[in-house]
């Protein structure tokens, strides 16, 4: 009989559920894992409960008869988790982690960051939930890095070794924005009246094409109008908007720019993957516009990145995926 244990992937506004197969396999490297094996899938809106454990307690209330109460669980969450006593930056969340697995009843609770859970689903995903964008193959063992656009910028990196995957959470999304034309660089001078510092994730975020948008204004000196991400792309697109076309261009080269930054900070042989809701919305244009060629431009280590892939992840669920992963390799482990 299947034994499962409880994932979930917690956001600002959705606390998403599931039970995930707790797989045997006789080495790291051979765990195989999809999305179509977690079952009960379930997003309660985390407004409407007081505590994560009163979240918890309504899902695994929820469950058929069949499934056995889990004994351990790996839960993603979208803020820092090197401490007991967890605080979500977007949500009146606070609670203790031991605290809680006592409370549950669990053997093992674990919560990682979301873009841990990120890093660890790349490595099963489907052929079809990546799109390659332009030339390089992966090297298989090679460090891999997940980043990409949504509300903020996240960085993690994939790395390798005997004993199986090593998650490695950074807050590379926070590191100098470097412009590299005269454009970027009166962006850059935009957004420095409003910030005494300007990093990737003010320009590589749905923030970021509005700021773009904004520092397109101050470059082409017209009158600074402030809209939102979608009505930015939305005007772009639909070719109705001089500023906003250049502006979603600007970002996608920016992207690649920064894309190119990670793959030389990390040695990603194994690949760079642009993971967040943003890209995925103008994907087409995204595969013709400049940012493979600006993710190539590294001047002497242009050979470096050149053999590396990048990839934009489709996938519904890599959350939950991911943390499913870390819960089989975390059981393993103990056992």
């Amino acid at each position: 009989m299947t034994q499962y244990g409880l994932i979930a992937d917690i956001g600002g506004t959705n606390a998403r559920f599931a039970l995930a197969p707790i797989k045997s396999f006789e080495h790291p490297h051979l765990l195989s894992l999809s999305e179509s094996e977690l079952v009960a899938p379930k997003a309660l809106n985390g407004a409407e409960y007081e505590t994560i454990e009163a979240a918890i307690l309504a899902y695994l209330s929820g469950l058929d008869k069949e499934y056995s109460k889990p004994k351990h669980a790996v839960m993603a969450i979208a803020c820092p988790t090197d401490k007991d006593q967890i605080t979500m930056t977007n949500h009146t969340w606070s609670f203790s982690v031991s605290a809680l697995k006592a409370s549950l009843g669990l053997v093992s609770l674990k919560f990682i960051n979301d873009y841990n859970a990120m890093a660890n689903a790349i490595p099963h995903l489907a052929a079809d939930e990546l799109v390659k964008v332009g030339r390089g193959e992966a090297v298989v063992g090679k460090p891999m890095a997940i980043t990409g656009p949504g509300t903020g910028l996240g960085l993690a990196a994939l790395a390798f070794n005997d004993l199986g995957p090593i998650t490695i959470e950074t807050e590379g999304g926070h590191a100098h924005f470097a412009p590299t034309n005269e454009k970027e660089i009166a962006i850059l001078q935009y957004l420095l009246t409003k910030h005494d510092r300007v990093s990737n994730e003010r320009l590589v975020s749905g923030m970021g094409l509005e700021n773009i948008y904004q520092g397109l204004c101050y470059f082409n000196k017209q009158p600074i109008v402030e809209l939102t991400a979608p009505e930015i792309s939305k005007r772009a697109l639909e070719q109705a908007d001089p500023i906003a076309e250049e502006a979603l261009s600007t970002f996608c080269a920016i992207t690649g720019s920064y894309a190119g930054d990670v793959a030389l900070t990390l040695g990603a042989k194994g690949g760079v993957y642009i993971t967040g809701g943003i890209v995925p919305r103008f994907l087409d244009y995204f595969l013709e516009s400049e940012f493979r060629a600006r993710f190539e431009e590294k001047a002497r280590l242009s050979g470096f990145v050149e053999s590396i892939p990048t990839y934009v992840v489709m996938a519904k669920q890599p959350g939950l995926l991911g943390s499913a992963a870390v819960l089989n390799h975390q059981v393993h482990t103990q056992n």
